[in-house]
């Protein structure tokens, strides 16, 4: 890398991180100072500047408002995954939860999701589509296939409140212990752009769930869309010295991290609700 290049990206680094400790000095909604000013306090060039904003506001700490400047961000909505989950138990994500249905019928599986809940693609299976809002902003849309089978009193009213998986064990007795679960980074849609109020190929996180019963049956699969400016995973683990006098145990584990009943920590849902 030439001398000049590296200048620059550390110049953009510097930049990034006296805006960072603006913004953690202040509480969302709070404005920062103008770019003209940060230019003038940094020495900086206005595309050094604009550079280590706009990354900000991709990542979603800052927002940029036309006309009146730029500000500290809402808060994200963390979600804790931890290494030693029990069953269909997470610590709660952060805020107050809440659906709005958008779908609710009943389909044929087809041939994609029928091999996902080991069924016939002519078998039934309702179908519903739910925007989630999180203290009234929307923050996801899922897509819930379940076996029409397990479910067939399963109501509009179940799906926009309380927990679904509450309302599956208690309404309809399915007994949900086991879940496999994938993260991956993606962009939303324009249909999805507009429901999360978000620009066009904003970033975004795709969650997709598998979900068995206590009998090895799948019963649920989901894929969600989450927005990347107001979400976020954070993992807990469990780092343990090794009772073996420093040898790890044969687990296939990182040296020091203690066995757990399962130790996939990324297969609990987000929310389970």
């Amino acid at each position: 890398m030439k001398a000049g290049a590296s200048g620059a990206v550390l110049k953009r680094e510097r930049v990034r991180d006296h805006i960072l400790q603006l913004i953690e000095a202040r509480r969302p909604g709070d404005a920062i100072p103008s770019e003209r000013s940060l230019c003038a306090e940094l020495n900086v060039s206005r595309p050094t500047l604009r550079a280590a904003v706009d990354e900000l506001v991709a990542a979603g700490l800052l927002v940029r408002e036309h006309g009146r400047g730029m500000f500290v961000a809402p808060e994200k909505i963390t979600q804790e995954l931890v290494s030693e989950s029990q069953g269909m138990t997470l610590p709660q994500a952060s805020g107050t939860w809440s659906s709005r249905l958008l779908e609710f019928t009943t389909i044929a599986a087809g041939a994609r999701v029928g091999r996902k809940l080991s069924l016939s693609p002519a078998a039934d299976i309702v179908y519903a589509a739910r925007l989630r809002l999180v203290d009234g902003a929307p923050m996801a849309i899922e897509h819930l296939h379940i076996r029409a089978d397990v479910v067939p009193a399963l109501t509009t009213q179940e799906l926009e409140a309380g927990e679904l998986y509450e309302h599956l064990r208690q309404r309809h007795h399915v007994q949900v212990s086991d879940a496999v679960q994938s993260i991956e980074p993606t962009v939303v849609s324009q249909a999805e752009a507009r429901l999360l109020e978000v620009p066009h190929l904003s970033p975004a996180l795709l969650f997709e769930r598998l979900t068995t019963d206590d009998t090895g049956r799948p019963v649920e699969y989901v894929h969600s869309i989450y927005r990347g400016d107001r979400y976020r995973i954070v993992s807990r683990l469990t780092l343990n010295s090794s009772p073996t006098g420093g040898q790890a145990p044969a687990t296939g584990l990182a040296p020091g991290m203690e066995p757990a009943t399962d130790t996939r920590w990324e297969v609990a849902p987000p929310t389970l609700r």
